[in-house]
């Protein structure tokens, strides 16, 4: 069995004490590869020396919404200078993590559009996938999207929009990012809509060290834990096993071009 964890950061102090462990048990238990993925300007040289340093690990470079008061011009900027000197590198497969996130009500929602569609544009430019992080912003993102027409599309990271959401992201070529949220008992409307997503349109996602699984409560998140959440959407799908790691691995192959 082959999984794919398409949403890690593996690059958090979380993973410092036990990282080359980690990655060893992940291996074992069938997890191939994993992305992770930058928030801020300043880890972007750590997400970018892991990938460099373990076949395993895929970079993705990006300024997330929950940092806004940490961001500054200069760093779309820079962003767009790694984006460049690293074009056609195997080692880069996408811009993220990046979005909207309307559930911190703190967070200013015009300056999150404008580093949004700034981050967008840089994915149209190099024509790579768009990994967004999406929280009670979904009508937003969506029109954003349909403006834009992303080429290669990309992933909703863990996504707990509603079924007609779901159908709008996957007519524009997106991936749904499934995990550990989805295996809580009393995700009823989440795990309601997943078990009507088609299989083609899903890929998963730890989000690691955060979103633990029911398995695991209480618990750092790691993409060790990727076999439990598999087995529990499989379960939730009415699939087997083999069959969605078989469709998800794919899935994020595709679409990350390997």
């Amino acid at each position: 069995m082959r999984l794919i964890d398409t949403h890690t950061h593996l690059d958090f102090p979380d993973f410092d004490a036990d990282r080359p462990h980690l990655l060893a048990n992940a291996a074992a238990r069938g997890v191939v590869r994993m992305v992770v993925l930058g928030v801020y300007q300043e880890n972007f040289q750590r997400v970018w020396e892991l990938a460099c340093a373990d076949s395993r690990m895929v970079a993705a470079l990006g300024l997330h919404p929950i940092y806004l008061d940490q961001h500054r011009p200069e760093h779309l900027v820079q962003l767009r200078e790694w984006l460049e000197r690293l074009q056609g590198d195997p080692r880069l497969c996408a811009v993220g993590e990046f979005g909207l996130d309307y559930y911190v009500e703190t967070l200013d929602r015009e300056r999150q559009q404008e580093l949004f569609e700034a981050q967008l544009q840089m994915a149209c430019d190099f024509e790579l996938p768009a990994l967004l992080h999406v929280r009670r912003s979904h009508a937003q993102v969506i029109a954003t999207l349909k403006r834009y027409k992303p080429r290669r599309a990309g992933v909703i990271h863990a996504f707990a929009g509603s079924y007609e959401e779901a159908r709008e992201y996957i007519k524009m070529g997106f991936r749904l990012g499934l995990g550990g949220a989805a295996t809580w008992p009393q995700a009823l409307r989440l795990r309601k809509t997943i078990a009507r997503l088609p299989l083609d349109s899903i890929v998963l996602e730890t989000d690691s060290p955060d979103m633990a699984p029911a398995m695991f409560p209480g618990q750092r998140n790691s993409p060790e834990h990727l076999p439990e959440i598999a087995e529990a959407l499989a379960h939730l799908l009415g699939v087997e096993m083999q069959s969605l790691a078989e469709t998800t691995t794919r899935n994020a192959s595709a679409l990350f071009g390997w």
